[in-house]
């Protein structure tokens, strides 16, 4: 982080922290969310770095079980973190949550088996975006409102119903995402109050790689292989975001 960056990130802190919530607790939690966004990336980095193993039609047992699959999901965070993602001083809800996390993946690896292991079928469809949603989905019935973590974007971006931007975050595409002085990869976040109490939402923007133009990049309008148009976009255009909501009571 760059000295602009973290002068930048020390004012979103005070911002961020309403009375009852203390720098250290709003920091706390932007920890936290970075900490859940970052392992969601490596569990979707793996799926994007065995897609030819996935869609191998000619090969039945991928070796991609849910016990492969962690191995390879720890060896990742591992190689890009310096740690494993339940290593080092973490805080009973960091543990818990990562736990339900790692739990989720699994459980998305297990459910399917079949499809991934299927003979004679080329692309199955079980691609980093399906993947995350449907981690998300599992690690919410896990955790029920403690958190949330959604994977979403600008409305001309959205392909699944499922990932529509609710207010507060077509807000900050809108507004934060937008500015052209807005530094890339900088998270917005802030405590809002709810029906449900206070929670802490967080908003870490993404960009398109190289590998993901494939799908989203050109000529714009021709169909992809998971049957959506092309949006044309150009390596490092803005994506969508990574949304995480933290209840604290």
């Amino acid at each position: 982080m760059n000295r602009f960056n973290a002068l930048l990130f020390s004012l979103l802190l005070s911002l961020a922290a309403p009375p009852g919530f203390s720098q250290a607790t709003t920091e706390a939690l932007a920890d936290e969310g970075e900490r859940l966004a970052a392992l969601l990336r490596v569990g979707r980095r793996v799926v994007s770095n065995n897609q030819t193993l996935i869609n191998d039609p000619d090969r039945g047992d991928k070796g991609l079980d849910s016990a492969a699959f962690l191995a390879k999901v720890d060896a990742a965070y591992r190689a890009q973190h310096g740690q494993g993602p339940l290593d080092g001083d973490l805080s009973d809800t960091q543990r818990r949550l990562t736990e339900a996390q790692l739990a989720a993946m699994a459980t998305v690896l297990d459910e399917n088996q079949e499809l991934i292991n299927s003979e004679g079928l080329g692309f199955k469809g079980f691609i980093p975006a399906i993947f995350g949603r449907l981690v998300n989905e599992q690690f919410a019935e896990q955790v029920g409102s403690e958190a949330r973590l959604k994977v979403t974007a600008p409305m001309h971006l959205v392909r699944n119903r499922k990932a529509r931007p609710d207010d507060w975050e077509a807000g900050v595409f809108n507004g934060q995402f937008s500015q052209p002085d807005w530094p890339r990869s900088q998270a917005f976040f802030e405590t809002v109050a709810t029906g449900e109490g206070e929670m802490f939402r967080m908003l870490i923007p993404e960009y398109y790689g190289e590998t993901c133009l494939t799908c989203h990049g050109g000529p714009k309008g021709e169909v992809d292989v998971t049957g959506f148009p092309k949006e044309g976009a150009a390596a490092g255009d803005l994506a969508g975001a990574i949304s995480i909501t933290l209840k604290r009571e």
